[in-house]
């Protein structure tokens, strides 16, 4: 279920498997292994997939029909990273207006992203 899903996350994007390599971090033989269903990623390579097209790694997987994560899932992703795990305390210790400022930076962020993306 992964090659066709991945597939047509990847070409809705308008990316080629060399770009989507590149965006992910391997090669584009291995984008081309998984999803001709020859080859198959390894976790983090798969996590990697999922944050990319914001999808649950259970419907790239073939689990779930439900291609996006709920706001509960989206926070435990986010709380369970460990690289995170400063930055979310830090946000939790910060006053209301810190705490607005740090959302509008994050806005800009993710409108930049899409803008790369598109």
């Amino acid at each position: 279920m992964l090659g066709p899903r991945l597939k047509k996350l990847r070409t809705t994007k308008k990316l080629t498997q060399k770009q989507l390599a590149e965006k992910i971090n391997v090669t584009n033989v291995s984008v081309s292994g998984y999803e001709s269903g020859n080859r198959f990623p390894d976790t983090d390579t798969l996590q990697r997939l999922a944050d990319y097209f914001e999808v649950t790694t259970d419907y790239l997987l073939g689990r779930s029909d439900n291609s996006h994560m709920t706001a509960d899932e989206e926070f435990q992703s986010f709380s369970n990273n460990p690289k995170l795990e400063h930055f979310f305390k830090d946000i939790e210790a910060s006053d209301e207006q810190e705490q607005e400022e740090l959302q509008q930076i994050w806005e800009i962020i993710k409108q930049r992203k899409r803008n790369e993306d598109k």
